[in-house]
């Protein structure tokens, strides 16, 4: 029986069985729906062929339009969701902050940050790599807004929520500039138009290699959250009842920190900073599966997967001819899911 709270699939795990068929069927839509129309058949011949199941001749243009980019992007893009959506729970969990997410805690901003000074300042003479200097970017990032977050005075409650906000807010606008300054003095023209759509959120330059990256971090991200799910039932009702179960604080919540942190660097050096799927997958979730978290991370994991994968294929098609960056699908979903959210904290 699920817990107060829970409702529709929450009654159970059910659902569960279901998930590789939703996951699998988000990729092939993926797949088949892009800028230029590809016909149904094709698709499925494409995907028979590369799976070994046909040895029917295909065209070239449309074999790597479908496995060479849409796939790919498919998969990077289920990847980064449900990174993101795990991101946003873990933060919300420890900080016991509706609110809180990678994008408006500074966390995506820091990461952007710490991708450009290694890929257009040239920090650490190529020995770096960018998903390094984004995660220490992120780290940094997180660092600063807890700390002034803390001098602020913030708390639980509402006021809390505001301070942890503002202290966010504060450190995105500080690290935004520090990136737009790096883009300003070591960028070329050319560059600059390039990472400053990059920073809006942009799949459309991701092929397979990319992969060797998202999938193994995604995995790693999902495995230690479900390892930590009892620790972030009992650090929802506080650190104190943490403890009182038994559950080292500074090491487990150095190990959650530190994946929110990953995760979402390697999502950022990879793809930008989207924002905003921290935030909208998990409400949703506890509110079709309840709030117990060994079934919340992984109904999280695979809505935020599945939520990117539509988001970046309506990014392709809303408008004619033209590919908008994926952060601000996600941005118009939610930004009145944040509305929402702000409301109805203040009516408790």
């Amino acid at each position: 029986m699920a817990r107060a709270g829970g409702r529709g699939m929450g009654r159970g795990w059910g659902w569960l069985w279901l998930a590789p068929a939703v996951l699998v069927a988000a990729l092939f839509f993926g797949t088949a729906v892009g800028e230029t129309r590809i016909p149904l058949a094709t698709v499925i011949e494409v995907l028979a062929v590369k799976a070994g199941l046909s040895s029917a001749a295909l065209d070239p243009i449309d074999a790597s339009v479908i496995w060479h980019y849409r796939l790919s992007r498919a998969v990077v893009a289920a990847c980064g969701g449900a990174s993101l959506a795990l991101s946003g729970l873990i933060l919300q969990a420890l900080l016991r902050n509706p609110l809180a997410e990678p994008y408006l805690l500074g966390i995506s901003a820091g990461a952007s940050t710490g991708a450009v000074l290694i890929a257009v300042a040239g920090v650490g003479g190529g020995l770096v790599g960018m998903s390094a200097g984004a995660f220490a970017g992120a780290l940094t990032a997180f660092a600063l807004v807890a700390g002034l977050a803390h001098a602020a005075g913030g708390g639980s409650g509402l006021r809390g929520a505001g301070v942890i906000i503002l202290a966010g807010i504060a450190g995105s606008q500080m690290f935004n500039a520090l990136t737009a300054l790096i883009i300003a003095q070591s960028a070329s023209a050319e560059q600059a138009r390039g990472i400053m759509f990059w920073l809006l959120g942009n799949l459309s330059g991701v092929r397979w290699p990319d992969t060797g990256l998202a999938l193994p971090v995604a995995a790693l991200g999902l495995a230690v959250t479900l390892w930590h799910a009892r620790a972030l039932d009992a650090f929802t009702f506080g650190a104190e009842a943490a403890a009182a179960l038994g559950i080292d604080l500074r090491r487990t919540q150095a190990v959650l920190i530190g994946t929110a942190a990953l995760v979402t660097a390697v999502m950022v050096s990879i793809a930008g900073a989207i924002g905003f799927v921290g935030l909208v997958v998990p409400h949703a979730m506890r509110f079709l599966v309840g709030t117990r978290h060994a079934r919340l991370v992984p109904a999280t994991a695979l809505a935020g997967a599945v939520f990117l994968v539509l988001s970046d294929v309506v990014s392709r098609i809303v408008i004619p001819g033209q590919v908008l960056p994926i952060g601000v699908i996600t941005a118009l979903v939610g930004a009145p899911a944040f509305a929402v959210v702000m409301v109805r904290g203040r009516q408790r």
